[in-house]
């Protein structure tokens, strides 16, 4: 069982000249990984480490391609360790152990060499390198090959040759660090996924991986295409190719709004002053098309878009790039939005009525909720300042430091006895507990006004902070946290409708989790080992000798002693994900519709639970 450590008091330590360390750019990277890479993870989400060093290494092929240089990379994975060949121009021989082991090394600051590229820091390769346990890297160039190999950032071997029968290019491969990431396991979904980005954002390349081709040839209107699978468009996809800038749009009948953002190739995703720019030049092109004075959100409600663009210098506002914070992006950005908009809904004026018949009926949406908001709002300030059932963090959403958003976290649990132990074993600068009432409204196939009759669904809406949008999120996880029986499940499909039917980009953004706590306590008076199944119960049985076992029916039972290690440094995540958006309708059809005996059956053949 894990312990908790004490603080050491003021003054305990000793600090003279040999508390200051000096440590090589390499080290650093080890200490203060989450630096340089943002997340450690298991290989669970999207985000975690592995699939940023992937990234890393994938970026600088598409680089080559970028330039000219290259039309296919190739991808391969044999359980841990992943292999990129790309044929591009190579990297000049003499340099390569500096380009992918000295910190500030690369050609990257060379604009005649590298014009929009997305590692201007010089970091990635060497921060793959410094955090795999193995990294080979061989370039070849004009029939020359120059390979080195490396440990940990340690360089073992390298030798220089001939092969006169190999192609320009440069491959790499790596096995990332079992020291620094624990046990994690590579997810094929995540690397398809990211994979489909680089195809639609680089027309005419060809990624391979693992013998599957990745290939687009209309860019980032195949992205829209693939999000919207079956569901049907209001209106043909809108879609401009300039220059610096690539842009595509439609509505669905969905609320909300859905973005897709990249800079140089890397997916935005928390936006930024381009998506920011991109929004306002929809709506600045469509009011000057329509000759009306439309709001913003009756433009927007709806939409699902697409805006990538390239630029020599971005600034982003994190390590990883998550954010664009370049301010001049929208000076040129907005008007060149505008007017393409304009053009568009001219050549088409049959997609352009149906557009303005969308807006038309958003806005006639908006003024009768007006009344209902109202009523709502009106209600809960008789009811209580705070909102009823939050125990905020100390520290808000908005007055944390761009370095602590990511650590902020709302549990959204069932019941009095969880929440109290949840409340007592938080971290309570960055953890927020809202305790729920009963099982919440099923909201499939309702509207809008919904959320402002019911309560509970307007004070969860109220706690995010995201009733004027997802860009008002208090914090940056929301962890559905249900007990692990048959009702509470039921809660965790209400509440993950709840979001998918009204607030779709917070799991399309990736904040929407579930909170994985143990099913058994196996036990004797020399170990304690708490199981996430029933595999793992059987194997705690057949390790200890004499052991008792506890069945955890409800977090309640979890005693807060024993409960603050799994909201804490043992917590563990899944998160909530789409494949694409189109697919959000069909599923909230078949497990909240009305389909009671095709549900069941399905439930029947597929779902085994264990249930004291």
């Amino acid at each position: 069982m894990a312990t908790r450590k004490k603080a050491k008091g003021k003054g305990s330590g000793v600090y003279d000249e040999k508390s200051i360390q000096t440590l090589d750019a390499l080290e650093h990277i080890r200490l203060r990984t989450g630096m340089y890479i943002g997340r450690l993870g298991s290989g669970s989400h999207p985000l975690d480490g592995i699939y940023v060093m992937l990234k890393e290494v994938v970026d600088n092929a598409i680089d080559e391609f970028i330039m000219g240089a290259g039309r296919r990379i190739e991808i391969e994975r044999d359980d841990a360790t992943v292999s990129v060949r790309d044929y591009g121009r190579g990297i000049p021989l003499g340099k390569l152990i500096d380009c992918v082991s000295q910190i500030n090394t690369g050609g990257k600051y060379n604009d005649d060499v590298f014009q929009f590229s997305v590692g201007l820091n010089g970091v990635g390769t060497k921060a793959v390198n410094a955090l795999s346990d193995a990294f080979e890297v061989t370039s070849y160039r004009e029939g020359k090959f120059c390979t080195a190999s490396f440990a940990r950032g340690k360089l073992k071997n390298q030798r220089r040759g001939q092969d006169a029968k190999a192609s320009d290019g440069t491959f790499v491969r790596f096995t990332p660090d079992t020291q620094i990431f624990g046990r994690y396991a590579w997810e094929d979904d995540f690397i398809d996924h990211r994979l489909w980005y680089y195809a639609y954002l680089n027309a005419g390349l060809e990624l391979i991986y693992n013998g599957r081709s990745f290939r687009s040839e209309n860019g980032l209107a195949d992205l829209l295409a693939r999000e919207i699978g079956d569901e049907s468009p209001i209106y043909g996809v809108i879609h401009a190719k300039l220059g610096q800038a690539e842009f595509a749009f439609t509505h669905t009948h969905n609320y909300g709004e859905n973005y897709f953002s990249f800079v140089n190739g890397q997916f935005t995703n928390d936006g930024g002053t381009h998506q920011s720019a991109f929004r306002e030049g929809i709506l600045k092109g469509v009011n000057q098309f329509a000759k009306k004075t439309f709001s913003g959100e009756d433009v927007r409600d709806g939409i699902i878009g697409a805006i990538a663009i390239k630029l020599q210098d971005p600034v982003f506002e994190s390590q990883t790039k998550n954010k664009l914070g370049s301010t001049d992006v929208r000076t040129w950005l907005v008007p060149l939005v505008r007017d393409e908009v304009i053009k568009a809904l001219h050549r088409d004026p049959q997609g352009a009525e149906a557009l303005l018949e969308k807006i038309r009926s958003n806005e006639r949406v908006r003024k009768e909720l007006a009344a209902v908001k109202k009523e709502a709002r009106e209600r809960a300030k008789k009811v209580a300042i705070r909102i009823p059932k939050l125990t905020d963090c100390r520290i808000h959403y908005d007055d944390m430091r761009n370095q602590r958003r990511d650590e902020s976290t709302i549990f959204l649990t069932e019941g009095v006895s969880a929440g109290g132990a949840m409340i007592r074993e938080r971290d309570v600068h960055t953890q927020a507990i809202f305790t729920l009432k009963g099982k919440p409204l099923n909201t499939y196939g309702l509207k809008r006004d919904a959320i402002y009759k019911n309560e509970e669904l307007y004070n969860i809406m109220r706690a995010l902070g995201i009733e004027d949008g997802i860009d008002g999120l208090r914090y940056s996880r929301v962890v559905i946290a249900t007990d692990a029986d048959v009702d509470g499940m039921h809660i965790r499909n209400l509440l993950i409708t709840y979001f998918c039917r009204y607030f779709e980009e917070l799991i399309v953004k990736g904040h929407l989790y579930l909170l994985e706590t143990p099913l058994f306590r196996v036990r004797n008076k020399q170990e304690t080992r708490y199981c996430y199944s029933e595999a793992e119960r059987d194997q705690a049985l057949g390790a200890l000798r004499g052991p008792e076992v506890t069945r955890f029916k409800g977090l309640g039972e979890i005693s807060p002693s024993e409960f603050g290690q799994f909201i804490g440094a043992n917590i563990k995540l899944v998160p909530v994900g789409v494949h694409n958006i189109g697919e959000v309708g069909r599923c909230l059809e078949f497990f909240m519709g009305k389909n009671t005996p095709e549900r069941r059956n399905f439930i029947q053949d597929h779902l085994v639970t264990d249930v004291v």
